[in-house]
């Protein structure tokens, strides 16, 4: 029945087998080749339950499945199973059913062992200083990895089960009495209310639950860093784990977790500060520097140095196109080199992606097609954007980027203006599980802004955030500021 249910599958080993001689009762192991661990189903199934002599004392099948359970078999999780649906589950999960004659139950013996990538540090969110781990893709090392930073009892985990033919794992991990019920609550309600066939990624889970989904703007933070998501719930937050994925969703988030990075809580707090400034500012050139080329050069001269303007003007010279269109042409070219650059091996993308943009720009400024000063504007512009620490904020960058240009080249800077406007509007709109996405400068507390474009030090950032958290948690205890010693 098995079998047929499993649709003859070549990987599923069915072994049957006698326990001894004289003990004259059949018995079936069934696994899944590259699932379970073959060498600990050979030792703690087939080869105790052979030499275990304990078990010639049975009287029938019933007393001798009983036997096994019992003592027969040196595994940590061995458990009762009659449903056929579930012993399918059990199966796929990569444990082992052990199947004795003439008895309606089977037993399951945990013995999951496939092949698992070896621990690495994410390639997109490096450090200088701190660890150097990341997630993989076995949920179960992913806990595991969580639960050796924070060991505390308070830490929950509570497992669901999504996609009706993936049936993937889905942890919910927060930290009882710091994160809000009401969040956690609502975090439970829109995972549970998914239905659907299958989750491969968490990116499924994150289309799923995001509180506006036309929003060009990210809604959830991702990461592969443990540190990161243990820092996040330690907050009050809630982490989301996938199986199959190594990166883990957390919420509720806010605009500026996206310029900051795990490096700023490393190093001493001054560089942290500077740091953030610089991406806040790389953020804005990324989003509004072509479009301000475009603003200046076709419509706002005077605003422009007249030497400045006259060697803008030189470099022109031939170009056929407007700004606009130099722009665009740009664009798209460095678009392309940086998909390319991310498809190809690592070796012939980094070469794609340099050589191919400094070849591909000199031959359109010598061509006539666009002007030294786009190139330069369009180089600054890439650049800025890979400042930017969150993939997925950046690319909401460079996705605004093209609005912005559009609006500049048809209206000039009150253009530009009015695009900044409608982007602030909405952003002010937006939401994360119950916590406005421009926090804190909706609720406007002093304690809420040591750690948003500054980053406040330790010892000063004593309580958390009153958005996220419960109110009343202090993190660090009063007087703790250092001083020389005194005499």
């Amino acid at each position: 029945m098995l079998r047929k249910k499993m649709g003859f599958a070549s990987d599923l080993i069915v072994r049957e087998f006698t326990f001894a001689p004289d003990i004259n009762i059949k018995a079936a192991v069934i696994l899944i080749k590259g699932l379970a661990e073959r060498k600990l189903i050979n030792a703690q199934v087939i080869g105790a339950l052979m030499s275990n002599d304990k078990l010639n004392n049975a009287k029938n099948h019933t007393a001798f499945f009983q036997m096994i359970e019992e003592y027969g078999i040196p595994s940590t999780y061995v458990t009762e199973e009659s449903d056929v649906n579930n012993i399918l589950d059990q199966l796929i999960d990569g444990n082992t059913i052990l199947l004795i004659d003439k008895v309606d139950k089977v037993l399951i013996v945990g013995s999951a062992g496939w092949k698992d990538r070896e621990v690495s540090e994410p390639a997109a969110e490096n450090v200088v200083r701190g660890p150097k781990d990341g997630f993989t893709e076995n949920i179960e090392d992913n806990t595991a990895r969580i639960r050796r930073r924070i060991k505390s009892p308070d830490l929950r985990m509570e497992l669901l089960i999504i996609g009706t033919r993936t049936k993937t794992k889905v942890l919910i991990v927060y930290l009882e009495g710091v994160a809000r019920e009401d969040l956690v609550s609502e975090v439970r309600n829109r995972l549970g209310r998914i239905e659907i066939d299958s989750i491969l990624e968490s990116g499924y889970i994150e289309e799923l639950i995001e509180d506006d989904p036309f929003s060009p703007f990210p809604q959830l933070e991702h990461t592969e860093r443990p540190d990161k998501v243990c820092a996040s719930i330690l907050e009050g937050r809630v982490a989301i784990l996938v199986d199959t994925t190594p990166h883990v969703l957390i919420v509720p988030t806010i605009f500026f977790q996206f310029i900051q990075s795990s490096d700023d809580y490393y190093e001493r707090f001054m560089i942290g500060t500077l740091t953030r400034f610089i991406r806040v500012v790389a953020f804005f050139i990324s989003m509004t520097l072509p479009a301000i080329y475009i603003a200046l050069t076709s419509f706002h001269q005077e605003m422009i140095p007249t030497t400045l303007a006259l060697s803008i003007a030189a470099s022109r010279e031939g170009v056929p196109f407007p700004s606009i269109g130099e722009v665009f042409i740009m664009e798209a070219t460095f678009e392309i080199l940086r998909e390319a650059g991310l498809r190809l091996p690592k070796q012939a993308g980094q070469a794609v992606s340099i050589v191919g943009g400094i070849v591909i720009g000199q031959a359109a400024v010598q061509a006539g097609i666009v002007s030294q000063a786009m190139v330069i504007v369009v180089a600054l512009t890439g650049i800025s954007s890979f400042a930017i620490p969150a993939f997925n904020a950046a690319a909401s960058g460079r996705l605004i980027r093209f609005p912005l240009m559009l609006m500049a080249s048809i209206l000039g800077l009150p253009g530009i203006l009015a695009g900044l406007s409608i982007i602030i509007i909405h952003l002010n709109s937006l939401r994360s599980f119950g916590v406005n996405y421009m926090e804190p400068f909706v609720s406007a507390r002093k304690n809420e802004f040591k750690d948003i474009l500054i980053r406040s030090p330790r010892w000063a950032m004593n309580r958390l955030p009153g958005y996220i958290a419960r109110k009343g948690f202090r993190r660090v205890k009063p007087n703790m500021k250092p001083g020389p010693q005194k005499d």
